[in-house]
């Protein structure tokens, strides 16, 4: 890779998020452009490559990043397959930013962390935007800088209008929790040890089969708490909110500071109507973040790690929500390239 010239960018995965990456590294973020694109969907993934200028389509992942263009691999295909491009961006040592999950479950990510170890760096960042959202910035500074000191405890609300019809309780915990998971241990700078879900009566609107909303319990190692409340069908936009209750303060995060209108005796704002357009500045600031720091010859942000033990605590989640009690996390001693 060639510091002092534009990062080629393969993109694998041309659906919602794939293509909104391939915009956004297109027309948002400077210092880089998408060489190639890759997806099984051939007329779709062509389409794409069509509308950019020295970008080709392919089929297979390891084409792309076999390419001369490309020094740069952002996946953003769904979660099984990324296991298998990951291993092979790590053979060719290409800088990689990958979309959450890191893989699917935790052994999986532990092969990929051991792909890693043995090329004795990092090389990939895992696409945990919210690290990147001003207000959970703000958050984190606050908490970091001890005028508060210890937080005790960690209240969560993670509400969307609706869900697509193939969505589980499964993936409650793997594909939404999983978000207040990673904020948490970044957050708290600690581990989660233990998960405990809880079922109140569902509401009217979830599908049959779905327990919704739950209420999610995490341990820390130092003995913080932090709950989570996840409601897939709220029905009225999405929201994400997060409170630190601490030693000597509290401080909250994600109430609406959008226009706020006066008119007709009433009052109210605008709730936003998905993830996309409630991060879209975070996916900015994480992709750009990413190509600075690759530029640089640098990995920051979010890691293979961060990955690994988020695929834990989402699997002693999904125990807890199918079995009913407390599952405590189980997670491998913290390698020394990720310390």
């Amino acid at each position: 890779m060639a510091p002092q010239g534009a990062l080629g960018v393969a993109v694998i995965g041309t659906g919602k998020m794939g293509a909104d990456h391939v915009r956004r590294l297109h027309h948002v973020i400077s210092g880089a452009r998408v060489t190639a694109v890759v997806d099984i969907e051939a007329e779709r993934c062509k389409a794409l490559a069509d509308e950019i200028e020295g970008c080709t389509a392919y089929e297979e992942p390891s084409a792309a990043m076999a390419a001369q263009d490309v020094d740069a691999v952002l996946i953003a295909s769904p979660g099984p397959a990324h296991e298998s491009a990951l291993l092979e961006a790590l053979g060719h040592d290409l800088p990689v930013l990958c979309e959450k999950p890191l893989t699917p479950d935790a052994a999986s990510a532990l092969r990929v962390l051991e792909a890693e170890q043995r090329l004795g760096h990092r090389r990939v960042q895992v696409g945990f935007m919210r690290r990147y959202d001003t207000e959970y910035v703000k958050l984190k500074r606050l908490l970091d800088g001890g005028e508060l000191g210890r937080a005790l405890m960690m209240h969560h609300r993670h509400r969307n209008p609706s869900m697509p019809s193939w969505f589980t309780n499964e993936m409650l915990i793997n594909d939404s929790v999983v978000h207040e998971m990673d904020v948490t241990r970044w957050l708290l700078d600690q581990e989660i040890t233990a998960v405990t879900v809880l079922k109140p009566t569902p509401s009217s609107l979830a599908p049959e089969g779905m327990s919704d909303p739950q209420l999610v319990l995490f341990e820390t190692e130092s003995g913080a708490l932090a709950d989570v409340e996840i409601f897939g069908h709220c029905g009225y936009g999405y929201q994400v909110w997060a409170e630190a209750v601490c030693e000597r303060g509290v401080v909250g995060i994600g109430d609406e500071h959008g226009p706020r209108l006066s008119a007709d005796g009433r009052w109210g704002g605008r709730v936003t109507p998905d993830y996309i357009e409630r991060f879209e500045d975070a996916y900015d600031r994480q992709v750009r973040a990413w190509v600075d720091a690759t530029r640089r010859g640098e990995v920051t942000g979010p890691g293979v790690w961060d990955g690994y033990a988020a695929a834990a605590v989402c699997e002693a989640g999904v125990r807890a929500q199918r079995e009913g009690w407390r599952v405590e996390v189980e997670l491998i001693e913290r390698p020394d390239l990720y310390r």
